[in-house]
């Protein structure tokens, strides 16, 4: 097994964390670790190496510009990318970053289940609302929910409510998203966020109370974080729980004897720091999140959301 991290370039830092967190998940033996230096270039290269040694899967790399250029060299050898850019299934790697669909998904189905029927998504232009909002109207079919966006500019006028929908969903708190959703509170619309709307300031948690937030569950993830604090210090991060549980679930592969696709494709995937997975032929992953309550003293968890 090779993992492939930036070890050396603007990311080096997260690189190294994710290094960390890797040999955290490894009980026996560790994996040969090679540095992509963050581009396209050095990641066929690190690719290229682990292939030379014969490595049976390759977790990495972490940018989705680098993952094309892994997948050519890797040929047969199975590559669990840490990219949350959906597009990079097109090269043959799985796509096993959080996506913004995956927690639009997660909260609109549990929304759903709860009674609301119409949402109205707050968009401020950043990537990961644009492509929550994209998955939002996406899915009005699946899940029988009328849905519509509202675009909102930093200084341009707040929207109101209009045909009041049942829900509104935040899916981050930029100073513009939380103006709109401060605008409309008090109309007793249900507000409902992804795992980027966790905020514990003041100003953002007086906005979201009551809300309903779709994150990593935060028991699974408060353990890794600790065991990663007691041996390194520091706090890991999402993407250093990627890499822990890309790294653990290999190694269960590893002692199972089914490193190979075959085994990445088995049906009880696996559970980890960022929830239970499993993975599709078309390289993306299902993956379990926890449904979080917003209330003055922070964020509880009321539910689960499975296989967003």
């Amino acid at each position: 097994m090779a993992l492939l991290v930036p070890l050396t370039g603007p990311r080096a830092g997260l690189g190294l964390t994710m290094q960390r967190a890797a040999m955290l998940a490894q009980n026996d033996i560790a994996p040969m670790v090679l540095d992509t230096g963050g581009t396209p270039r050095g990641a066929a290269s690190a690719a290229q190496e682990a292939v030379k040694r014969k490595a049976a899967l390759i977790l990495g790399p972490l940018l989705s510009g680098d993952v094309a250029a892994v997948a050519r060299v890797a040929g047969d050898v199975p590559v669990i990318s840490f990219t949350n850019d959906p597009e990079a299934r097109a090269s043959g790697a799985y796509v096993f970053g959080i996506t913004p669909g995956q927690v639009t998904s997660a909260i609109l189905t549990y929304a759903r289940s709860r009674g609301v029927r119409s949402v109205a998504v707050i968009s401020d232009g950043s990537p990961w609302a644009k492509a929550s909002a994209a998955a939002a109207l996406a899915m009005q079919g699946q899940l029988a929910m009328e849905a519509r966006v509202l675009e909102v500019v930093p200084g341009g006028p707040l929207p109101m409510a209009g045909d009041a929908p049942d829900g509104v969903l935040v899916p981050g708190t930029s100073d513009t998203a939380l103006a709109v959703a401060r605008n409309l509170k008090d109309t007793g619309i249900q507000l409902l966020g992804t795992l980027e709307a966790l905020d514990h300031r003041p100003q953002a948690m007086e906005v979201l109370d009551g809300a309903w937030i779709a994150s990593l569950d935060p028991d699974a993830f408060g353990s890794f974080a600790r065991s990663y604090q007691a041996r390194n210090g520091g706090d890991p991060g999402a993407i250093a729980a990627l890499a822990y549980d890309a790294a653990g679930f290999a190694s269960q592969l590893r002692a199972d004897d089914m490193l190979s696709r075959a085994g990445v494709l088995r049906d009880e995937g696996y559970a980890g720091a960022t929830g239970r997975v499993r993975f599709r032929t078309d390289g993306s992953v299902s993956r379990e999140f926890a449904i979080l309550l917003a209330g003055p003293g922070g964020y509880r968890k009321v539910a689960a959301s499975r296989g967003a």
